[in-house]
């Protein structure tokens, strides 16, 4: 495999493909990063880009560095939702320079296109991003440079501006147009998809954040894993995953980390659960959780009476004797709209505190 002289940012939509493909047709050699944090993502999907598409991809996984980002709070705010599109895009542009110079490639390309997106693809947030991530000298936007002023990489001879695009807009007609002529079988969904831009998502990472004590990146990816609940109290918020099926059991499993507790019921089929920090949770909230969690074991539930929790790993409390019984008035999640209040709360008086 040649050194890449282009480093594209491969998000696995249709968008970042073209790009790939139309710095190919110049002869360049390129090579495709593909960025993986718990909310955008899959390394598992690289092999089979690698195949239908003939690209050069490797992956970066940048959980912990989005997980810092949001925890500082994104500088230029949220879109509709929960997605800090712009710092982001600012993120992800200052690790891939640093992969770019890791590697020895000359410059960087993305597949975004002027006013596509009103959040992060205006002319004046290309700018920004431009600015804010340091990639002035070496950034390409291969699909609207047309309508962009000409970048290093044309200037120096590298990259043949003639051969780059002008397209515009939020259609994707050109797009898919492109695709076909360049013999694109399987044509991939314009983005890549972002978690943080879905609202039922968007509720349990908000929980994550500001419920949590400097949240990681698998705290995060914690949120993704079957039904989520917290229990608040005035001294604490306390954590519970239940898992749906078998696999979601598997990974909570996984997940599990020093100061958890699982809670799986010791004689009958159901969920295991998954107590952040549980081992130092007061026994009557740990007691309301594992009732909980069994009450979404049908076979528990239709004994209609006491049935025994194990915890893991085993420590001094021993098994629970608890009845299955949803706890609904003790665990649940808080609805779409008042997590958008919150944020916007949030927003306010971080503006008053700048003013």
């Amino acid at each position: 495999m040649k050194n890449p002289q282009i480093i594209t940012l491969f998000s696995g939509g249709l968008d970042s493909l073209l790009t790939a493909k139309l710095l190919e047709r110049q002869g360049l050699t390129v090579r495709c990063l593909h960025f993986t944090a718990p909310f955008f993502g899959s390394a598992a999907s690289v092999p089979h880009w690698r195949q239908e598409y003939g690209l050069d991809i490797a992956v970066q996984d940048v959980s912990e560095a989005f997980a810092a980002l949001l925890r500082a709070w994104p500088a230029h705010g949220f879109g509709k939702v929960l997605n800090p599109c712009v710092d982001c895009k600012i993120l992800l542009l200052r690790e891939a320079r640093k992969y770019m110079e890791a590697v020895g490639a000359q410059g960087l390309a993305t597949g975004e296109v002027l006013g596509q997106r009103p959040m992060s693809q205006r002319r004046d947030t290309l700018n920004v991003i431009l600015r804010d991530a340091a990639v002035r000298d070496v950034l390409l936007r291969p699909l609207s440079a047309l309508h962009l002023p000409p970048t290093p990489l044309e200037e120096s001879g590298l990259v043949d501006r003639d051969r780059l695009l002008g397209i515009w807009g939020r259609g994707r007609q050109d797009q898919l147009a492109l695709a076909r002529e360049m013999g694109i079988r399987e044509v991939p969904t314009p983005g890549g998809g972002c978690r943080l831009t879905e609202r039922e998502n968007a509720r349990r990472y908000w929980q994550v954040l500001t419920l949590t004590d400097a949240p990681t990146g698998a705290d995060f990816a914690l949120a993704n894993l079957g039904r989520q609940f917290w229990h608040r109290t005035a001294e604490a918020a306390y954590w519970l995953c239940v898992g749906r099926n078998s696999a979601d059991n598997e990974k909570l499993a996984a997940a599990a980390r020093p100061g958890d507790l699982l809670l799986r019921l010791r004689d009958l089929p159901g969920p295991l659960a998954l107590a952040r920090k549980g081992a130092i949770w007061p026994l009557p909230v740990l007691e309301s959780a594992a009732a909980h969690a069994a009450s979404y074991a049908p076979k528990a539930m239709a004994l209609g009476g006491a049935v025994a929790v194990r915890l893991v790993p085993d420590g001094v409390r021993g098994d629970l004797q608890i009845t299955p019984a949803r706890q609904e008035d003790a665990w649940g999640e808080p609805a779409w709209e008042t997590v958008k209040a919150a944020v916007k709360a949030a927003a306010r008086a971080r503006t008053a505190c700048a003013d």
